[in-house]
């Protein structure tokens, strides 16, 4: 038979203590985790490409002043900035037509107003043609000018931002137009996020370089340099020599468009072969050799 001995009174109360933490932890343990049956959060709607495209759509027919925006595909977002002279109406207003993916729409609030500035990647316009600004320029008396591709200003002689001053092509790929709103020449590479990078001066590509190309079909791109003194056949379009050649993707309307890495302005978009879905290779104009042709310096 066996003997049961006595428990001395502070064993009890440590077995107590030590029942009641942990009862306590087996509570805060069923408060933590759901019960069966209990209804889950819903995990955050997604947006196809298709309805953030509709999404832009919107913020176009709703046609509010002092607003910019953009696809940011990683957070699945349409990010939009609106300026000061914004009211909450008019925010209101950019919801409502944003219907049912108005949940696909980031708004931020910026201080100061939005004014029309061209910026080095953004479109210029000729009759029916378009390309894209390269960088912007001036002389030795502070006359402002754009420089862009020669094949894009061997086009016509008046331009959206101004009249054609040069033009070079074949051989080279480059040309200049003389803005006719001289405050509106911004010095700065617009990157299509809503922000920009600003450009202290100009070198020469080296293989192997990291770069960055702005136009105003696809945006923003990136890529390194593989070769330099490239000559490039275009066919009955003619011959150009001296170009920098990269992996960078480009599509027609991002001509004469920026190449450049960090602050330095590099090259102006000639040509190349592929797309912004396929890659492939695209050649660019030493902004250099434009700016000694034309004799002018980054603003």
């Amino acid at each position: 038979m066996r003997i049961k001995l006595p428990t001395p009174h502070g064993t009890i109360a440590r077995r107590a203590r030590l029942i009641a933490v942990a009862a306590g932890l087996a509570a805060t343990a069923a408060i933590a985790v759901p019960a069966t049956g209990a209804t889950a959060q819903p995990a955050p709607k997604t947006f196809s490409a298709a309805a953030l495209d509709d999404t832009t759509d919107s913020l176009r027919t709703a046609h509010v002043g002092g607003t910019a925006w953009y696809i940011d595909k990683k957070a699945d977002k349409v990010v939009v900035t609106v300026d000061r002279t914004v009211s909450k109406a008019e925010v209101a207003k950019i919801k409502k037509e944003a219907g049912v993916n108005v949940g696909a729409l980031e708004i931020n609030r910026t201080k100061g107003k939005f004014t029309k500035l061209i910026a080095g990647g953004e479109a210029i316009t000729t009759g029916g043609a378009r390309c894209s600004l390269g960088f912007n320029v001036q002389n030795g008396s502070g006359t402002k000018f754009a420089l862009t591709a020669g094949h894009c200003t061997n086009i016509g002689s008046s331009w959206s931002i101004g009249t054609r001053a040069g033009s070079s092509f074949p051989g080279n790929d480059y040309g200049i137009i003389q803005h006719s709103n001289p405050s509106a020449a911004d010095g700065r590479v617009y990157l299509y996020n809503g922000s920009y990078q600003e450009i202290t001066g100009a070198g020469n590509a080296f293989v192997g370089q990291s770069v960055q190309r702005s136009g105003s079909t696809t945006g923003l791109h990136g890529g390194t340099v593989t070769g330099l003194n490239a000559t490039v056949d275009y066919g009955p379009d003619g011959v150009v020599t001296g170009m920098i050649q990269t992996n960078v993707c480009a599509e027609p309307g991002d001509s004469g468009g920026s190449l450049f890495s960090g602050s330095t302005a590099l090259g102006l978009t000639s040509g190349g072969s592929g797309n912004c879905s396929s890659g492939g290779t695209t050649f660019f104009q030493p902004v250099t050799e434009a700016m000694s042709a034309y004799g002018v310096s980054i603003i």
